[in-house]
């Protein structure tokens, strides 16, 4: 967690009152625009949700954010391991409680969208969403140290963009399997349950999705950042079109598979009904420990196939030949590691 929470704990629970009045006066805006600006903050906080699935152990938070992006129940969020649960508990600006399944994810953007039925939910226009600059003003709305639980409206944030930049030129120093461009940002937005919330120009047009917690660790600081929204346009459309996979493919079992056990790996117990696949414990000498596998591992892809639970992992080892080497994505920590297991 960043330094300085609780100055951000008040900001976050009083800024519905005070950022728009002081966001007025050092923009030299009159009483027009300041309605103006609560109302733009009030439009765009009923089409950010609050969402609750897995985590709680290990130091896996359970919660984030999640942006609605049209009115048929489409939310767009950060891929993480809150979404490996059947359902993921949706919490909407007015306290209804709704359960949304997953439509799709993209890894290597660490975006998901997950969809509500029968909501009538009215979500943000993606034609009308833009591209923004350096130095523009904007404001962060998420569900920051999941403050907002029922109806209370979600955290608003003001802004300035400090820099639009490649993640890739910090490679090594931060955790991240997202590599493209991001904003940076001058306000402290990226803390725990804001993933997934929405980053908003003063027109009320959604110009990034704010992301995961990322600690530059040569430097000690906290980057605060968001995916500029060509990022997820292109994200959203490849999800939707079905070019991304949610569970293992239809594959039939092989005669002489993997198993966990054959592996060296050992998994926290299968006492849930989706028990996440933690590594309790890698054998020294074997096959995993030889590439790369360590404890407290949370194993979240097999070959690019969503690992939800530690029965799926099971299921899709047994479709491939022992003899044959496979990859997977693990979580280790905050950071986002592929590893490739060669037998």
């Amino acid at each position: 967690m960043q330094p300085m929470l609780t100055l951000i704990f008040v900001i976050a629970l009083t800024f519905r009152i005070a950022t728009t009045s002081s966001f007025a006066t050092d923009s030299g805006l009159d009483a027009n625009v300041l309605i103006n600006n609560e109302t733009l903050i009030a439009t765009s906080q009923e089409k950010v949700v609050k969402l609750y699935g897995a985590g709680g152990v290990r130091g896996l938070e359970s919660y984030q954010s999640g942006i609605i992006i049209d009115n048929s129940g489409h939310i767009v969020t950060s891929w993480s391991t809150v979404l490996d649960v059947a359902k993921v508990r949706v919490v909407t600006f007015d306290g209804r409680r709704l359960d949304a399944t997953m439509v799709g994810m993209d890894p290597q953007n660490e975006l998901a969208i997950l969809k509500v039925d029968d909501a009538g939910l009215v979500g943000f226009d993606l034609s009308r969403a833009a591209q923004a600059s350096t130095g523009q003003r904007i404001f962060a709305i998420s569900n920051l140290f999941g403050i907002a639980a029922g109806n209370e409206s979600c955290s608003a944030q003001k802004g300035v963009i400090m820099a639009s930049t490649p993640l890739t030129t910090r490679r090594g120093k931060t955790k991240s399997l997202y590599q493209g461009r991001v904003y940076v940002l001058d306000a402290m937005t990226n803390n725990p349950g804001a993933s997934g919330g929405a980053l908003i120009d003063l027109q009320g047009r959604l110009v990034g999705i704010l992301g995961k917690e990322i600690r530059d660790e040569q430097a000690g600081i906290w980057l605060n950042y968001a995916l500029p929204m060509d990022v997820v346009k292109s994200s959203v459309e490849r999800i939707l079109s079905g070019n991304t996979s949610v569970q293992a493919l239809d594959l039939k079992a092989v005669a002489q598979p993997h198993r966990i056990n054959d592996l060296g790996i050992t998994l926290i117990p299968d006492v849930l009904a989706k028990t996440p696949p933690f590594v309790d414990q890698v054998r020294e000498g074997s096959v995993a420990h030889r590439s790369g596998m360590q404890t407290n591992d949370l194993i979240l892809l097999l070959n690019d196939q969503r690992a939800d639970s530690r029965k799926s992992l099971e299921k899709m080892l047994a479709t491939i030949n022992r003899a044959d080497s496979f990859y997977v994505l693990v979580q280790r920590g905050q950071e986002l590691i592929r590893i490739h297991v060669r037998p």
